[in-house]
């Protein structure tokens, strides 16, 4: 399989068994750096209905007929002031298709499906995911971007602040 094989399709609430499906192995990863409790039935429960509320743009991201991974797309407001920038709210791969390029494919999908200025952030505890999003954003915007460092509620962060031209051909 190569990533040139992924696509990412933009869901809606009629696709939220799925996407509260995708957020229990999200969940179950994130638990690593963040303090997430299951539930008693031994379940994460992520009410994706906040997903809809906030107003977050969600995709799916598939490789034939298997799902790849999720993301949610929503304003940088919040943590610029700028309302016309984007935030990479979540992101997701499965673990089959990390390491291959897939999760590359898939933001670059979604930079180009919302061109403009971007924020990544990352908990600098996930040291994965933090060279992932700096080879991935450096790559995409051919070194284009800054990178900060931020206090976000006690936990140190890195801020990846970049400019995405859309489709470009």
């Amino acid at each position: 399989m190569s990533p040139s094989n992924l696509s990412i399709s933009k869901i809606g609430a009629e696709s939220e068994v799925v996407l509260r499906n995708l957020f229990e192995h999200y969940l179950h990863d994130m638990s690593e750096w963040f303090e997430v409790d299951i539930k008693a039935d031994g379940s994460y429960s992520y009410d994706t209905s906040s997903v809809w509320e906030s107003g977050y743009e969600a995709y799916l991201a598939s490789v034939g007929d298997s799902l790849a991974g999720f993301a949610l797309v929503g304003s940088a407001n919040e943590w610029l002031g700028d309302i016309g920038a984007h935030d990479m709210h979540e992101f997701f791969v499965i673990r089959r298709f990390r390491r291959s390029g897939f999760g590359q494919r898939m933001a670059t999908l979604l930079w180009n499906e919302h061109p403009g200025e971007w924020l990544v952030r990352v908990l600098e505890l996930n040291a994965p995911a933090v060279l992932f999003w700096r080879t991935a954003i450096s790559s995409h915007s051919r070194g284009s971007y800054e990178e900060e460092g931020r206090i976000v509620k006690g936990r140190p962060w890195r801020f990846f602040r970049f400019m995405s031209k859309g489709r470009i051909g």
